[in-house]
């Protein structure tokens, strides 16, 4: 059974270590991407703030992964950011990722949002194609002021 809810603050550990680990199943620890950033160990603390939530995924009771919509970082206010989405490779391909971005992007209309950015990198490509399928599409270079230098592929979604 699977439970989507907002995150709550004994979350944190679990889903920084699920971020860090599936960033470094995929080679992509390093500076300028969420491994390195220290918000990810308190996403709790960094999503408790007008126009923004963290979603948690539980399998059976066990948080499987998260993500999460907040206001773009030095963008225009009617644009938010999917963050952190991510999952335990074993609750991979079975719709939970589509169901987590559709309520970040329901939330994100539901606050005023008009647009929602993302950043993502070529190794992460199962990602990027499910992004693809939702209607994101493309963008020539950066939004805002994320400090994820290390991500050098930026999608964009009209809601």
């Amino acid at each position: 059974m699977i439970t989507i809810r907002p995150i709550q603050p004994e979350d944190d550990a679990t889903i920084a270590h699920i971020v860090r680990s599936t960033l470094t199943e995929f080679g992509a620890n390093k500076p300028g991407t969420a491994f390195a950033d220290a918000a990810t160990d308190h996403l709790s603390v960094v999503f408790a703030k007008p126009r923004a939530i963290y979603f948690v995924a539980l399998v059976d009771g066990v948080i499987a992964g998260g993500a999460g919509i907040h206001p773009l970082d030095g963008g225009p206010e009617h644009v938010c950011e999917l963050q952190k989405m991510y999952l335990l490779p074993a609750t991979r391909g079975k719709g939970i990722a589509r169901t987590l971005i559709a309520q970040c992007l329901d939330f994100a209309r539901e606050n005023g949002y008009t647009q929602c950015y993302l950043e993502t990198m070529p190794a992460l490509e199962k990602a990027r194609k499910l992004y693809e399928h939702l209607g994101f599409i493309y963008l020539d270079g950066p939004m805002g002021n994320t400090g994820h230098f290390s991500c050098d592929n930026w999608m964009l979604k009209d809601l």
